[in-house]
């Protein structure tokens, strides 16, 4: 089997698994993430924010992208501007998302961009990921091309029930060194201290 093969085949055990999770636990889930990235001294010293706008299958980033907005950081969120291709997009209000493509949740095309190497902290999602930030995301190679030039911190979002040892990996895939789930921090595979 390729790996492509066991990605797509992990992606779909995954969705199974996803759906398991009851709307109280997703709920709960959702909430002690983001306390725990709103705790994060990353999070709190960055003046740029880059927060993945989530779909209801993902950690909900409402409270993250509202606290950023309140807090004075300068909030950008993905653009997909073509396939595999995304751009970061700043923005003032969470009105000004609208369904784009993948009806996914964007900012419009004249949202102004904010440079990769001009945002301090990351946040990202998965479907999957192990504790050492080896991730499995849709398959566009988004994330991917974002991490290849970003040098900033970064953290994965992903729920406990969710996190595998196994992550099929090709050379083009760009671990994360934070994961956060409801349960912890881990830095490199370890539980590490939010503080």
């Amino acid at each position: 089997m390729t790996t492509t093969q066991r990605k797509r085949q992990l992606r779909m055990a995954v969705r199974r698994d996803e759906q398991l999770i009851s709307i109280c636990d997703r709920a709960r889930s959702d909430q002690a993430v983001a306390i725990q990235v709103l705790a994060l001294p990353e999070y709190r010293r960055a003046q740029s924010l880059f927060c993945f706008v989530s779909t209801t299958r993902e950690i909900d980033t409402t409270p993250v992208l509202l606290d950023a907005l309140h807090s004075g950081k300068t909030l950008c969120v993905p653009l997909c501007t073509e396939p595999g291709r995304m751009e970061s997009r700043q923005i003032t209000d969470l009105n000004q998302l609208v369904p784009g493509r993948y009806r996914l949740l964007e900012p419009t095309a004249d949202a102004p961009v904010v440079p990769v190497d001009a945002i301090d902290f990351a946040v990202l999602p998965c479907v999957t990921c192990n504790y050492l930030g080896q991730r499995l995301g849709r398959g566009g190679g988004y994330y991917d091309r974002f991490l290849s030039q970003y040098r900033g911190g970064t953290v994965l979002l992903c729920r406990e029930l969710l996190i595998r040892q196994e992550i099929p990996v090709e050379p083009h895939d760009y671990p994360v060194p934070w994961v956060l789930t409801e349960r912890g921090l881990y830095e490199d595979g370890i539980p590490a201290p939010l503080g």
